[in-house]
């Protein structure tokens, strides 16, 4: 069974295609810097260069070029599914009404997804298109976990709830896990760690929480995000400022996190800077890491006994340091070796397992298809 399968992010569109149940890659590429100047266009390991203005221009520059013969199936991933969508869910015009009316919940994300797949719709005609949500893993969240300790009603009259994302990532390195550590039934702290950051608390499979709120802006220090905050900021910036909401949430969400301590968004120029002095880099890092100690700390809590912390995205599995310092924390001993270099368990003789597994979000959606 052959299997497209459509990633996009706010700026980027990754692709896969995958022959199921094999799993053998056959195609893959990335359009990265939509709307941009510049703009890559990765198909194959072969790249050139060319504007883009939006991802409806960009999916079809990528089906103009792909060999769309014998594919069985496609999949979008599909930022918010709401409520509504708690698995995997096959396309018609119902779901397409709903997920255009959940744009306003994902502005930067449901949009683009939903023009993304009425194109495809259009261009492989009879071929079957699934949505896989990045919400729907925390769709199990119990009610003491998702509702928000404000008047109940605007749960009820606007679903203002934490919802919570990166679920296809999440759920993907569970299933990892399970094979690593030879266990039908996992509990796990999952750290998905990037430009955008989360972490979520599986138990017996299922995630229990997660960091990520009604919007991707709760939780963990991220690239340009600012995380937790107290909310009378807000009111206190607007008066001093005299900005208006909208310019403050502009700033929280692309100014703020590791931008706004350090100046730079990038972990790794970060780290390379924190090296030779810089010590609004090491701040930068210091505060990301005791951010993430403090939710992992509350995890183990809630969950009692933990298999394993699983670190992946390009923080997570490339910022070795980062590892070390959350092991400090833990007073986990990890192998430095295999910190540096491998994948898989990284920590030495301790029975709360520290792993580092890749992410592979096109795969889980093909899984969930197929």
């Amino acid at each position: 069974m052959k299997i497209l399968v459509f990633n996009l992010g706010s700026s980027s569109l990754k692709f896969k295609l995958i022959d199921m149940p094999e799993e053998k890659t056959i195609s893959e590429g990335i359009i990265d810097g939509i709307g941009f100047p510049i703009c890559k266009i990765i198909i194959d390991k072969k790249e050139k260069i060319q504007k883009i203005s939006n991802h409806e221009q960009a999916i079809k520059i990528l089906l103009s070029v792909l060999n769309l013969k014998n594919i069985d199936a496609v999949g979008c991933r599909v930022v918010h599914g709401g409520e509504f969508y708690k698995k995997t869910t096959l396309i018609n015009k119902d779901v397409l009404k709903k997920i255009d009316e959940l744009g306003n919940l994902a502005p930067l994300h449901n949009p683009i997804a939903l023009a993304c797949i009425k194109i495809s719709q259009e261009k492989l005609k009879g071929i079957k298109h699934f949505a896989v949500f990045d919400t729907a893993f925390h769709q199990t969240l119990p009610e003491k976990a998702y509702l928000y300790a404000i008047p109940k009603k605007y749960y009820e009259k606007y679903k203002i709830r934490k919802y919570g994302f990166h679920g296809i990532s999440h759920k993907y390195v569970m299933l990892e896990a399970q094979k690593i550590l030879n266990k039908k039934n996992v509990n796990l702290i999952t750290c998905h760690l990037g430009h955008g950051s989360s972490i979520c608390a599986i138990k017996n499979n299922i995630s229990i929480e997660t960091s990520m709120g009604f919007t991707p802006l709760q939780g963990l220090i991220m690239g340009e995000r600012s995380g937790d905050i107290d909310p009378a900021i807000i009111e206190f910036l607007a008066k001093k400022e005299n900005l208006t909401i909208s310019q403050i949430f502009n700033i929280l969400n692309k100014e703020s996190g590791l931008k706004g301590i350090s100046g730079l968004k990038d972990m790794r120029t970060i780290y390379e800077k924190s090296r030779k002095g810089d010590l609004s880099c090491k701040l930068a890092i210091e505060m990301f890491v005791y951010r993430l100690v403090q939710y992992i700390g509350s995890y183990v809590a809630i969950l009692g006994k933990v298999d394993g912390i699983v670190f992946t995205g390009g923080i997570g599995e490339g910022a070795f340091y980062v590892r070390e310092k959350v092991a400090d924390y833990l007073n986990i001993k990890l192998n430095k070796s295999k910190n540096l270099n491998e994948k898989g368990i990284v920590s030495d003789k301790s029975k709360l397992k520290i792993l580092v597994i890749p992410t592979n979000e096109e795969l889980m959606i093909a899984r969930e298809i197929s």
